[in-house]
């Protein structure tokens, strides 16, 4: 008995001591001493908020495993109920090209996750996010990152780091629209892609491979993200609501659509490169059908 206590006691130890999500931590390295004038109950509403207590649980039993195995146990964990449509669209692992997967962001979370864990699985592991850097805190997802702080120091970095990704052999798992889907007239869409995409695509000489995910939001992130482009807020504050609107759509069902690879030689001088990059978005858009085309 007392073995088994004392067992207990030293693995409560230990998850204390491997903490991966702390908000206390994070805000005395924002504010210095002046967190101590921040209210307690700030303090516990942003810690239910990021579902501090769930996620680190979550991410001490899944410490052994990193990469697409983590990203598979994230989907079990989220009891992700996941339909594949044009599976076959996939091109050969063994061809010996690499390519670009391009998809829209409805969710900003789960969304990266499950079709992490497709790609990975279907290219042994072969295959990089280019993700915030916050995401970088994550053990088991920083093997398959490029982590990417666009208003620090390392945002000056960011052509290097794209250029390393796209030099690199893995295959690029991207989301052109940068943050997650927003609601404009009842329709729930991507902000406009980026042509980041294109131009590396072809000078690279990788085709892209276009590919829908359903899904949407909370009402209440949507209303959030309205008002903080209507008050011109720099903070993204829809973000700080990202990990609760996940748990919000544990054991949901999603419908993923793969497109047929477009070579990169389509992107030719016909067009800008940011004409293409809307070109392949509304491609995204139209594969899903009708479903797509309305933002379910």
């Amino acid at each position: 008995m007392s073995e088994s206590i004392e067992k207990e006691t030293s693995q409560a130890t230990d998850r204390a001591a491997d903490k991966i999500i702390d908000i206390e931590k994070v805000l005395r390295s924002k504010m210095g001493d002046k967190v101590k004038f921040l209210p307690r109950m700030v303090v516990a509403w942003l810690k239910r908020m990021v579902h501090e207590d769930e996620v680190n649980d979550f991410l001490w039993k899944s410490r052994d495993k990193v990469g697409t195995e983590w990203l598979a146990e994230c989907v079990r964990y989220l009891d992700m109920h996941v339909t594949i449509e044009g599976e076959e669209n996939l091109p050969d692992k063994n061809d010996g090209r690499f390519y670009t997967f391009v998809s829209n962001h409805p969710l900003g979370g789960q969304d990266g996750v499950c079709l992490g864990s497709i790609i990975g699985k279907h290219y042994d592991g072969r295959f990089r996010y280019l993700v915030n850097d916050l995401l970088m805190f994550l053990p088991g997802l920083k093997p398959v990152c490029i982590g990417i702080n666009k208003t620090g120091r390392q945002g000056r970095n960011f052509p290097q780091m794209v250029e390393s990704g796209f030099q690199s052999d893995n295959h690029m798992l991207m989301f052109p629209a940068g943050l997650n889907s927003r609601k404009t007239g009842g329709i729930i869409h991507d902000l406009p892609w980026k042509k980041t995409f294109i131009t590396k695509s072809v000078e690279y000489q990788r085709d892209v491979v276009p590919i829908y995910f359903s899904g949407r939001n909370s009402e209440r992130f949507y209303r959030i993200a309205k008002w903080q482009r209507r008050l011109g807020l720099k903070v993204n504050l829809a973000m700080l609501f990202l990990v609760d609107e996940m748990y919000r759509n544990v054991h949901k069902d999603f419908r993923i659509v793969i497109g047929k690879p477009i070579p990169w030689q389509t992107f030719d001088k016909s067009r800008t490169p940011m004409e293409w990059a809307k070109f392949v978005e509304d491609r995204v858009y139209e594969q899903a059908g009708p479903a797509g085309l309305r933002g379910e």
